[in-house]
Parts: structure tokens; C-alpha cells; sequence
């Protein structure tokens, strides 16, 4: 039994230490993300992002509306807007946590962003999507900057 007890308190110290060690060591590696000489434009980058994904996810409603409507010329401009929300909300999410994937995801989101407003540019009447675009160009702009300083 007292065996059986040193076992286990042996175990539980090993796993305490274990999981000590692990919580420094991400505590450490946030530190140094937060140090990043890149920080401050990693979340101007997220904002950009997070603005995008807003406009996009409204425009994507607006298109979807017109669709419905029997207007099947915003089918593709629909599309683009809700894989840009998406592609912007995952960016909006590694830069916002400092992630050294942000600039992969920044350069996808660029491309994704510019796709998007050429799309939404084919409406020059309709101002949701002016709007649209005119938030997708901003993020293009943040998310091109940021991966080429993540280079």
C-alpha cells in the first residue's frame, strides 16, 4: 500500500513539473511573440482583417439576397465574399495571437481580399458592395505589407 502511494505521489509531482515546464515554456514563447518587432502591425494587420470579414460576411447576405431574387450575376461575387470573410477571419485570428504563420495566412488573404474586390467592383451602383470592396482593398493593402515584413 505505501508502495502503491509513493507511486502515485511520484506520478503526480512528475506530472506536475511536466505541466509546469510546458506553461513556462508557452509563457516564454508569448513573450518573445509579444516582443516581435513586428507586433504592433501584426494587429493593425488583425483589425484590417476583422473590419474585412464584416464587411464581406454583410455583403455576402446582400448578394445572396439579390441571388434569391432572380439577379444570378451576383452568384460569383457571393462566393467570394464568404471565402474572403473566412480567409480573413483566420488571418484577423494569427495575427491577433502573433502566430508566426500570420505571414503565409497574410499573403493567402491578400490574394483573397483582391479577388474579392475585383468581384465586388464589377457593381459599380450597388454601395454595399463599393463598401465591400473598398474594405477589401484596405485589407489587401495591411495583409501584403505585413507578409512581405514576415519574409
Amino acid at each position: 500500500m505505501n508502495s502503491m502511494l509513493l507511486n502515485f505521489r511520484t506520478t503526480a509531482i512528475a506530472a506536475i513539473a511536466i505541466t509546469l515546464g510546458l506553461v513556462g515554456s508557452f509563457a516564454s514563447a508569448v513573450s518573445a511573440a509579444e516582443e516581435s518587432p513586428h507586433a504592433a502591425h501584426m494587429l493593425k494587420c488583425a483589425a484590417a482583417c476583422n473590419d474585412c470579414q464584416l464587411q464581406c460576411d454583410e455583403c455576402f447576405t446582400h448578394c445572396a439576397t439579390m441571388v434569391n431574387e432572380g439577379k444570378k450575376d451576383y452568384f460569383k461575387c457571393m462566393n467570394a465574399c464568404v471565402d474572403c470573410a473566412d480567409c480573413c477571419k483566420c488571418c484577423s485570428t494569427l495575427c491577433a495571437r502573433k502566430s508566426p504563420m500570420c505571414g503565409a495566412m497574410s499573403a493567402c488573404c491578400a490574394k483573397c481580399c483582391e479577388e474579392c474586390a475585383a468581384a465586388c467592383e464589377k457593381f459599380p451602383d450597388d454601395k454595399k458592395l463599393a463598401a465591400c470592396a473598398k474594405s477589401c482593398r484596405s485589407c489587401a493593402k495591411e495583409c501584403a505589407a505585413m507578409a512581405q515584413m514576415m519574409k
